[in-house]
């Protein structure tokens, strides 16, 4: 693949990976209540969500969705929804981080729910199909085999996928440290709130 074709499409994923999302936002929340060391079974599952979305969306996925946009417009509209459910319930809650009160309701989860977790949530990630179904096949040249040019372009994408999940999750975990000597986390509550509620709301009108 072309060094100039890398250059392209190395910023655009970043961009895309780092902005918040479903998939950045759970990192976040994990990284609070679990710290980054429990949070990268989440990240291994994610990966391979990430992965499979990428090759669908390269194999077919992207015809699929120009032939019958209800289904794109039904992923984009439930994944809004739930950002936006998120974002009231974090603003409804009083005193405490709304994730650390949700999860000591649950207790630490295990390394197999983590991995499922984060791999379901990548898949079903409208963010996610949206993204590489507009950006990924320009990036295609198609007088040359696929099978490396896809493999290079994945691998990218899971680097910088990875590294983004560690800035959420280690901000996410330096967060945690901050409010065990805050008084008041309302404030902090709220600003997240407000990120998922612009954030579905984006996502349901984009």
């Amino acid at each position: 693949m072309d060094l100039s074709v890398l250059a392209l499409f190395v910023p655009a994923s970043f961009f895309a990976s780092v902005t918040p999302g479903l998939c950045m936002m759970l990192a976040l929340s994990l990284g609070i209540t679990v710290g980054v060391r429990h949070t990268l079974w989440m990240m291994i599952g994610e990966l391979a969500g990430v992965a499979l979305v990428a090759l669908a969306s390269v194999l077919g996925a992207a015809v699929l969705m120009s032939q019958y946009p209800s289904v794109f417009q039904v992923f984009k509209y439930c994944g809004g929804a739930y950002l936006i459910w998120i974002g009231l319930q974090m603003w409804r809650a009083q005193g405490q981080l709304a994730v650390l009160d949700e999860a000591k309701g649950r207790g630490r989860p295990s390394a197999k729910a983590l991995v499922a977790q984060g791999f379901i949530t990548a898949v079903a990630n409208p963010k996610g199909w949206a993204f590489f179904i507009a950006l990924l096949p320009p990036f295609i040249n198609q007088g040359k085999p696929l099978a490396p040019q896809l493999s290079v372009l994945i691998v990218t994408i899971l680097l910088l996928e990875t590294l983004c999940l560690l800035i959420y999750a280690g901000g996410g975990q330096a967060l945690s440290r901050l409010l065990e000597r805050a008084e008041n986390v309302r404030l902090i509550n709220r600003i997240s709130g407000t990120l998922m509620l612009l954030v579905g709301a984006w996502l349901a009108l984009s």
